[in-house]
């Protein structure tokens, strides 16, 4: 054998120069490619570690990052599911994760919280108070049930399964999404157990109701007349019925709800006024949310008789505007004040997609486009009178924002006394929420205007919610991976137990033994799981506005629900724990 030690040498020396390129040259031989490999790998961990540091260092840098990849990420889109905006909070595990060292301290997080829930109360405020009348008490009572109900399943199967407190409550929040149960959770627990289970829930409490609401959907087959147009237009050729009466009378015991906005007498245009008396052969133009009305009020007053007064624009001129001026917004059209020497009259009120009738308790809003009937010469005045610029889609007052929230971090507070539990407060999730909600539904005091332009509230609802969900996400990051390697199958089991239960009672009770309409149904689902995505699905499933308006009137409530009970069941579990 030791005679082969040569020879196998050379076959080794052979093998290697048989392996050489065209020009003759040898390849690199082993020991030679290992040194530029062991450099490579030393150029690469250092600079891993170097991203380490900065992460590790620069919190704002690292927020920025999580919700700008976030996004990203959320865009992604499978099988018609995409995480939106819930994609920041796994970014920032995965950050957390990368970089130990990664905090986001300060109030940044919470501040987005306080951001989120502010533009839902504002958006939704006058929705939800009307919801807490009517059909709305029993539809916030389903929800109560079923929210209720998922709570005790989570804590039934974490007592099973041995779960931490904290990771339960933190498993009923995502199951729900809800991040004000989260931080309500945080705060109880004073741990970042509830972020964990809220990471390893909120995926299915994403996409779980979806897909129950696209099976409940295919078992129910509901039928939903087609979207109507809110807005329709005729012109009315008076009768001898109503000849010399004043519009005051029509509108009191003939119109109803169809609005007169020009009159045609002697052959001129004129505003019309209370006072106005109608003759024999005069025309009137009428708008109404629905052809039915307008066909009624022909049918009383006359016939229809398009093209009398459109025609005519010598005395009465036709111009839209943008509004932009804060005296003109919150305001209901019945005490609307109008420019002054001349007449003037709303024909329509055109929001973002859709026209309406210009009701008297219709309020205008920053951003809405008015068509205003008014003498052809004075249409700089009425520019001028309503401010006519687009910029006024994303202005709101900050004087308002922040008092707004001021008063809503006080009412968050004020400790509430429970007997036999201990105190828990609306904290910084319910009070602003509370304060938003009620000062939607005023809308405006005296000079001050609550309200802001729906793309402004909708830039300030994302923002703040992406600055949450990246604070919890990176700050979580370690323990996440931890607990999931220890039982995240298991906490994905009671999270989906959680949701099931959840909107199973919703959907099944509200159908079957509740009678409830299909498309208020699933706006209802949609509130008590809370997230925005599952409510855009809805409406695809059920074509009509019912099902913004149920998730209008569920979602604030049960979100203080939610809040309130997640401290009462962190109060009475930790102080059991203690006292033992």
């Amino acid at each position: 054998m030791e005679g082969d030690g040569p020879r196998l040498q050379a076959l080794g020396h052979a093998a290697a120069y048989a392996g050489a390129d065209q020009q003759g040259y040898p390849p690199v031989s082993r020991r030679g490619l290992q040194r530029p490999l062991r450099a490579l790998e030393y150029l690469e961990g250092t600079m891993l570690d170097v991203a380490r540091d900065i992460i590790g260092s620069q919190p704002i840098l690292t927020a920025f990052l999580a919700i700008g990849v976030g996004y990203l990420v959320g865009q992604i889109n499978i099988f018609g599911f995409s995480l939106g905006v819930g994609a920041v909070l796994f970014v920032g595990l995965a950050i957390g994760a990368f970089a130990p060292k990664a905090q986001i301290i300060g109030p940044i997080g919470l501040t987005g919280l306080i951001m989120f829930l502010y533009g839902i109360g504002i958006l939704y405020g006058k929705q939800f108070f009307e919801g807490m009348v009517g059909a709305g008490q029993k539809y916030n009572l389903l929800a109560l049930i079923a929210c209720l109900v998922g709570l005790a399943v989570a804590l039934g199967l974490g007592q099973m399964f041995n779960i931490k407190i904290g990771h339960t409550l933190g498993l009923y929040a995502g199951s729900m999404t809800s991040t004000a149960t989260l931080q309500a959770a945080l705060d109880v627990t004073k741990s970042k157990d509830p972020s964990i289970g809220y990471s390893i829930a909120y995926p299915f409490g994403v996409i779980g109701p979806i897909l129950c609401i696209y099976f409940m959907t295919r078992i129910v087959k509901p039928k939903f007349p087609a979207k109507a147009q809110r807005f329709h237009m005729g012109e009315i050729s008076v009768g001898t019925s109503f000849a010399g009466h004043t519009l005051g009378d029509l509108n009191k015991k003939v119109l109803g709800d169809v609005q007169v906005t020009m009159v045609r007498k002697s052959g001129q245009n004129i505003v019309p006024t209370e006072g106005t008396i109608l003759s024999a052969g005069d025309a009137v133009l009428v708008v109404a949310d629905s052809q039915e009305a307008l066909s009624g009020a022909a049918a009383k007053l006359g016939e229809l008789a398009p093209g009398r007064l459109a025609s005519d624009r010598a005395d009465l001129d036709y111009i839209r505007v943008f509004v932009g001026k804060a005296g003109v917004v919150g305001i209901p059209l019945g005490s609307l004040p109008m420019p002054s020497g001349f007449p003037a009259h709303l024909l329509h009120v055109r929001r973002y997609d859709a026209d309406l009738v210009p009701s008297p308790d219709l309020m205008l809003e920053f951003g809405d486009r008015v068509g205003v009937l008014m003498p052809p010469e004075r249409k700089e005045e009425i520019r001028k009178h309503f401010g006519d610029t687009v910029k006024a889609t994303a202005e709101f007052s900050y004087v308002s924002l922040g008092l707004g929230m001021v008063m809503g971090v006080l009412l968050g507070l004020i400790p509430i006394p429970i007997p036999g539990v201990g105190i828990v407060t609306l904290g910084i999730g319910g009070g602003p929420l509370i304060v938003a909600l009620i000062l939607g539904k005023l809308r405006r005091t005296g000079p001050m205007l609550w309200t802001m332009p729906l793309p402004a509230n909708i830039v300030l609802r994302n923002f703040g919610l992406a600055m949450f969900l990246a604070t919890v996400g990176v700050n979580a990051g370690q323990p996440f991976v931890r607990t999931v390697a220890e039982s995240g199958f298991t906490m994905l089991f009671i999270g989906a137990a959680v949701l099931l239960s959840t909107v199973a009672i919703v959907l099944l009770v509200g159908h079957y033994m509740m009678r409830i309409p299909y498309d208020d149904l699933v706006g209802v689902a949609s509130g008590a799981t809370g997230n925005p995505a599952i409510l855009v699905y809805s409406t695809k499933m059920a074509p009509t506005e019912r099902p913004d308006i149920g998730y209008a009137m569920i979602f604030p409530s049960m979100t203080l629900v939610k809040v309130i009970a997640v401290q009462i069941v962190g109060l009475l579990t930790l102080g059991s724990s203690a006292g033992g």
